[in-house]
């Protein structure tokens, strides 16, 4: 299983990004994806989640500013990050809680994160 985001980079105060992660390989289901970030020298946060049946969570910090959806067809993530603040660059991380087989525990999976960096 591999998780593969992509759609980092920089943006200006106030601008917008658009984060997108694909899950591939053996899956039977994806229970719930996320977003979670890690700036320099903090320690990673969850961001936003989707669960299988579309109930959603966004940390407090960017209610107003992103909205996170899913494709569960695609077995995608993606992260609409707008009015952006310098305190939103991190690199981004996506996560999977997925179950490969029938039978099998659910894991967890990560992605290899995708950097975010705001700038005024």
């Amino acid at each position: 299983v591999q998780l593969q985001a992509s759609g980092g980079g920089l943006a200006q105060t106030g601008g917008s990004l658009r984060l997108s992660c694909v899950a591939s390989g053996r899956i039977l289901s994806i229970e719930l994806m996320a977003w979670y970030r890690q700036a320099p020298g903090s320690e990673r946060e969850l961001v936003a989640g989707v669960t299988s049946g579309g109930s959603t969570h966004l940390a407090d910090s960017v209610k107003g500013r992103f909205t996170v959806s899913r494709d569960n067809d695609k077995n995608t993530i993606s992260l609409e990050m707008n009015s952006l603040k310098s305190a939103d660059t991190a690199v981004y991380y996506c996560n999977a809680a997925l179950r490969r087989w029938l039978g099998d525990s659910r894991r967890h999976y990560w992605g290899q994160g995708t950097l975010v960096t705001v700038s005024s």
